[in-house]
């Protein structure tokens, strides 16, 4: 079976700009199994950047001087003086920072990692326990916090500017997969795991545990917030792809679609978009308000019937993850090909070969994407440069406030409730 379509020329596909890389050290004693990067992230200030580079460790790394250090060695890898590729003995800390900038760290998990998520605090969000007048931590303007998921099912909380343990967490039975905090600032954070629940954990209540979320029959693989925080999807095995109610933890619908397990999901900026990415090796956005099909992104044609749907392992998707600018996709899959795409476009924009790629994420600028392998490195990627519509701008100011409900029900032209409900797309 072919890569793309037939009316599309592979040949006609942009190539993707390749950034830099960070590797992983390989010592004598290291193993295939636990080198996995399973998860990257990018703090929501675009502060630091996260790094599960196998094994029990974490790196936090000052994006900044990190994307400053990749950009002088690729200028010496252009110049014929040779790339000094990152590892552990020559990476980014080697020059001692000035008082007040952020700082790198060494975080030792105690066990294999496997989710990752920046949380930041905001002062003036309220812990949800309003009996408690006196917690442990108080969060100041500019908290910022690493959480862990670990292999033990416990999730550990890291103060990222020292790098400190601050909490452990100790609920779930199995892997916690996955992590998301409500973007909000109120430190909420809702956990994925392997014994088939979420939970919603309230870091300003000192880490105590709000609601346990119930629902998948499997795996939990993945979850996200809306960019509100009042709605949360998760994904799973069994096809499972579950929208809740943040503010009552109850289940708002079930997204009827996909034919194999759904193993990652991300919301668009403005929330009127909801990305879902399956081993049956098609990406979904669905209409979250609506509950409706949007748009399919084909990694194998023809697209296998659903019988089969998880035959094509060499196209299974792993990750997804929304460009910040809201116009921009990129997908990872097990064919060693990364995507980006357009969602104006059915086929890809760009293309680029990343061997044994497991996840994915945009900076918080948009401009990079980084993706993790199995190795344990992160290969560094430019997102496809373009200048946004004033159009565009204006329907993602729009709908960050208005439901698609809403959209149909304003006194203008089909045409323009269909482009503000991305039914043009």
């Amino acid at each position: 079976m072919a890569s793309f379509p037939d009316f599309v020329n592979e040949n006609e596909i942009g190539k993707a700009k390749f950034v830099g890389e960070l590797l992983a050290p390989v010592a004598p004693f290291d193993q295939k199994s636990g080198r996995e990067t399973w998860t990257v992230a990018f703090a929501p200030d675009g502060s630091y950047f996260a790094w599960s580079l196998g094994h029990r460790i974490v790196k936090l790394l000052p994006w900044s001087k990190c994307l400053a250090d990749l950009s002088v060695r690729k200028d010496e890898r252009s110049t014929g003086v040779g790339l000094q590729r990152l590892s552990r003995q020559n990476s980014l800390g080697t020059v001692t920072p000035l008082p007040g900038e952020p700082r790198e760290h060494t975080i030792d998990c105690g066990d294999v990692v496997w989710g990752l998520a920046f949380g930041s605090s905001v002062p003036e969000k309220q812990s949800r326990c309003v009996n408690i007048e006196w917690h442990r931590f108080k969060f100041g303007q500019d908290q910022l916090l690493l959480a862990t998921g670990l292999n033990n099912g416990r999730i550990k909380i890291w103060d990222v500017y020292t790098g400190k343990l601050l909490l452990n967490l100790m609920d779930h039975t199995d892997i916690v997969r996955d992590l998301t905090f409500a973007p909000d600032g109120s430190l909420v954070l809702v956990s994925a795991s392997r014994d088939k629940t979420l939970r919603v954990w309230d870091l300003k209540d000192d880490g105590n545990m709000v609601k346990v979320l119930r629902g998948h029959q499997h795996w939990v693989y993945c979850s996200a917030f809306s960019p509100d925080s009042s709605v949360l999807c998760s994904v799973g095995a069994g096809k499972a792809v579950m929208l809740w109610n943040m503010d009552k933890y109850t289940l708002i619908r079930k997204l009827e679609g996909h034919h194999n397990d759904v193993v990652s999901c991300e919301f668009s900026p403005d929330g009127a978009l909801l990305a879902t990415a399956s081993y049956d090796t098609r990406v979904i956005l669905w209409d979250p308000h609506m509950g409706t099909i949007v748009m399919e992104l084909g990694h194998l044609f023809p697209p296998p019937s659903p019988i089969f749907a998880g035959g094509a392992n060499d196209r299974w998707v792993r990750s997804v993850s929304f460009c910040h600018d809201g116009r921009h996709i990129a997908t990872i899959t097990d064919d060693r090909l990364l995507r980006f795409w357009s969602i104006e476009e059915k086929s890809p924009q760009a293309i680029a070969p990343v061997a044994n790629a497991l996840c994915c994420a945009f900076s918080t600028g948009g401009s990079v994407l980084a993706a993790g392998s199995r190795d344990g490195s992160v290969h560094f990627w430019a997102c496809p440069r373009s200048i946004a519509s004033l159009q565009h701008l204006c329907r993602m100011a729009l709908r960050r406030v208005m439901p698609t409900q809403q959209v149909h029900s304003l006194p203008i032209p089909v045409c323009m409730q269909d482009y503000l409900a991305y039914k043009t797309v």
